[in-house]
């Protein structure tokens, strides 16, 4: 009598412990279920999030072209509004004044930011250097030439 009663004690656990198992299986599944849809949501939240700050740099940054080139427009600034406003470059130039101390030429800003400050020769003459040289032609053809003429 004491074998079937623990036989009978041992199936019966054993079928509690298979419906237990039977039900931690569904919760893993709907588990790991759920964590594929949340693994989905953040890809698309990141991506979404990705977008909005692309966006919102583009929108901060406005460009125009000056000479074929982009340049960035610097932004109306009002009272209570933060240097922080002005893109990282316009920053990188208030620095640069406000280490000097005094008033600064542009070639000086351009050194230390480390852009190319060469100058470029003219490649046109000046108005005035154009009517000087019209007049000195027009001197010329007027003035009287010291060849003598016979006769």
């Amino acid at each position: 009598m004491v074998e079937s009663e623990i036989a009978e004690r041992i199936a019966a656990r054993r079928a509690e412990l298979d419906e237990l198992e039977d039900q931690l299986v569904k919760q893993l599944d709907q588990v790991r279920a759920e964590l594929d849809e949340l693994a989905v949501a953040e890809r698309v939240w990141q991506r979404m999030a990705e977008q909005l700050a692309a966006e919102t740099a583009a929108a901060a940054q406005p460009t125009a072209q000056v000479a074929g080139r982009p340049v960035l427009l610097v932004p109306h600034r009002g009272p209570g509004v933060a240097e922080d406003a002005l893109p990282p470059e316009y920053q990188k130039i208030l620095t640069v004044v406000r280490r000097a101390g005094a008033p600064v030429a542009t070639r000086q800003v351009g050194e230390a930011l480390g852009l190319e400050v060469t100058v470029r020769g003219r490649l046109e003459p000046t108005v005035g250097e154009a009517v000087q040289a019209r007049r000195a032609r027009l001197a010329a053809q007027l003035a009287p030439s010291n060849s003598v003429i016979c006769a």
